[in-house]
């Protein structure tokens, strides 16, 4: 017990083999215990972070436990000082390592619950793995240069490097990286998903896919339509899956003829026909103004459904009855005419030869019929 090795003795050497020991055997017996509880408990409950959790900490590494017990053993031992500086460094670089595992497999883990819960989403499915993929590639990026820093390394050029050289490559792929990010806020803003009939600006489809640099679009004429991402989310678009009901405007003309007391009795049929109708809510109706050649009427109201079909039947149904209304009270729809009067010319020249001849006979002639000049006073 009191031979010396290396400036310690063999009983200094075995208490520290002992403390290196126990805390092993601590750090595994932990990460058992708190693994199968948390198991157990996430097996009980509905919310998947729980199963993350315990994914997260399935992935300490036996390695790591065994360097963590060293370097508490060690910490008895008279050492000199590049070795406990060696010891050190040892233990955090296999601290950022377990770190840097547990990162990527709480990302893994969550990527897999993702895609079970978008199993019928492919495109956002692949958008999330590209957002796993990026945090994973920060992640250990930023592991690395910890670790290089803890060994000694003045890391300050190689990030200025690292930066230099990552504003030449983003200008160099700036358009894909691009439509990389607008993948993303996609995925993150959701102005629409799989299965949404969306329309930009003239063209009108169903979405089909939303990739990492692409959305693609099925057309009412059956082809597909391809936006990049970045283009998608400049243009205007309407989500017309996400409706809650329609309004419609729509007016009727009648003719100049029609009674007051009859256009006075529009509005009323109109209003009358329209409340009729199921999951309808009215607006107004109202005797909007006279045109070049009819009296024109303005109906408003809400269909409560998005449904388009459901909004083509009730808008033929009321267009059905007011025919029949307007036939019923003897009122007559109004079409474009125009009434060209003109002059009846023979009417014009009678007139214009009796009043020369008038003129004729008013005033003096001479013995040969002729008109004498009038006279001044």
């Amino acid at each position: 017990m009191d031979l010396v090795f290396f400036n310690n003795t063999t009983l200094a050497w075995l208490t520290a083999l002992g403390v290196a020991a126990a805390v092993m055997l601590a750090l595994y017996v932990t990460k058992k215990v708190v693994v199968h509880h948390l198991r157990r408990l996430a097996a009980r409950t509905e919310t998947r972070l729980d199963d993350i959790a315990v994914e997260t900490l399935d992935a300490t590494r036996l390695f790591v436990i065994v360097v963590m017990g060293l370097f508490a053993g060690s910490k008895l031992l008279v050492l000199p000082e590049y070795v406990h500086q060696l010891v050190t460094r040892v233990a955090i670089v296999s601290g950022l390592l377990q770190a840097a595992l547990w990162g990527n497999r709480a990302l893994r883990a969550w990527l897999t619950e993702y895609y079970r819960n978008r199993s019928d989403e492919p495109g956002r499915a692949t958008s999330a793995a590209a957002v796993s993929f990026i945090a994973r590639m920060v992640l250990w990026i930023v592991i690395l240069l910890m670790i290089l820093d803890n060994l000694g390394v003045n890391i300050t050029t190689l990030v200025a490097s690292l930066g230099i050289g990552g504003v030449a490559v983003a200008l160099a792929v700036q358009n894909i990286l691009g439509d990389l990010f607008a993948s993303l806020s996609i995925v993150l803003d959701k102005p629409f998903v799989i299965g949404d009939f969306v329309i930009v600006d003239k063209y009108l489809g169903t979405v089909e896919y939303v990739g990492l640099k692409t959305t693609r679009i099925r057309s009412l004429g059956g082809e597909e339509l391809i936006f990049a991402n970045g283009d998608l989310l400049k243009s205007r678009l309407q989500n017309m899956t996400r409706m809650q009901r329609r309004r419609i405007v729509f007016s009727i003309s009648v003719t100049y003829d029609t009674p007051r007391d009859k256009l006075a009795a529009i509005p009323p049929m109109l209003t009358e026909i329209v409340k009729a109708q199921q999951t309808v809510t009215f607006d107004r109706a109202h005797f909007q103004g006279i045109g070049p050649s009819s009296m024109n009427f303005e109906v408003v109201y809400w269909v409560e459904s998005p449904d388009y079909n459901r909004f083509m039947d009730i808008q033929q149904e009321v267009l059905l009855q007011i025919v029949d209304g307007l036939a019923a009270r003897d009122i007559r729809l109004a079409y474009p005419t125009q009434v060209l009067h003109t002059p009846d010319l023979r009417s014009a020249a009678e007139g214009a030869a009796a009043a020369t001849a008038a003129q004729r006979n008013a005033a003096p002639v001479d013995a040969h019929g002729s008109v004498l000049p009038a006279r001044r006073a």
